[in-house]
């Protein structure tokens, strides 16, 4: 039993701060404080659980978004809520958080997704497949991953500035470094036998590093252009490289 006036206060006060953030509109929330990089539309709900017709972050178009806060995380300085979401085709589900360090952190992400989702977001138009994704950890600083740790598998993948036939399914699984961010990149079921890596640096640089074999399920525009590369090891293999910054 509270025998004071000032822990009947305490309480109330309590009781109507749980209760301002329960019901606290998220339109009005997300005017306030604009997630960096991210843009929704249509909200309903409050902060607490919400949902949004159209979303954007990084570039990456999403729908149907649907929100349940984790209040736990509170107590890590963080806005942490379970998310879901639909693309084009697919699902998207993930728990996401945001705090003062402008972080946009992912875990436990996965995904079924069509490729093109991320076209935009890595600027290669009019890229093609289909994706899933299994994450345990990602973070956006300015729309750029800084840590990815997890697996990404796609198939019938096309890239059109590299030949409109498709390239078949491949292989890629992350893990976070000091310094950024390396892939080790396979063919499944791929129309080249395909081994590398592909390392994403902090500043925005990248370097790519494969080599590849062709088989008999290298299409005759993707065999040409292989046949033009000027390294060829004993092994019948192709270097491939590239590396710059986006």
């Amino acid at each position: 039993m509270i025998r004071s006036k000032r822990g009947l206060i305490i309480i109330g006060v309590v009781v109507f701060v749980i209760g301002l953030v329960v019901t606290f509109p998220a339109r009005v929330a997300i005017g306030l404080i604009p997630p960096v990089g991210v843009a929704i539309s249509g909200i309903e709900g409050t902060v607490w659980r919400g949902s949004a017709s159209e979303a954007s972050i990084t570039g990456i178009y999403l729908r149907d978004v649907k929100w349940q806060a984790r209040p736990m995380q509170l107590f890590t300085g963080r806005l942490s809520y379970q998310v879901e979401a639909t693309p084009v085709s697919g699902f998207v589900d993930t728990a996401l958080s945001v705090g003062l360090d402008s972080k946009l952190q992912l875990t436990d992400l996965t995904a079924a997704v069509p490729l093109d989702l991320f076209a935009h977001a890595i600027g290669i138009d009019g890229l093609q497949g289909n994706a899933s994704l299994n994450f345990s950890r990602v973070e956006l600083v300015d729309g750029l991953a800084v840590v990815a740790d997890g697996e990404m598998q796609a198939a019938n993948i096309i890239v059109p500035p590299i030949s409109r036939d498709s390239l078949g399914a491949y292989k890629a699984e992350f893990r976070s470094q000091n310094n950024g961010i390396v892939a080790a990149l396979e063919d499944t079921d791929g129309v080249l036998d395909l081994a590398g890596s592909l390392q994403i640096g902090t500043d925005r640089s990248y370097k790519f590093l494969a080599y590849a074999k062709l088989t008999n399920k290298t299409p005759d525009s993707i065999r040409q252009q292989m046949l033009t590369l000027p390294t060829l090891n004993e092994r019948g293999q192709y270097e491939l490289r590239d590396e710059g910054r986006f």
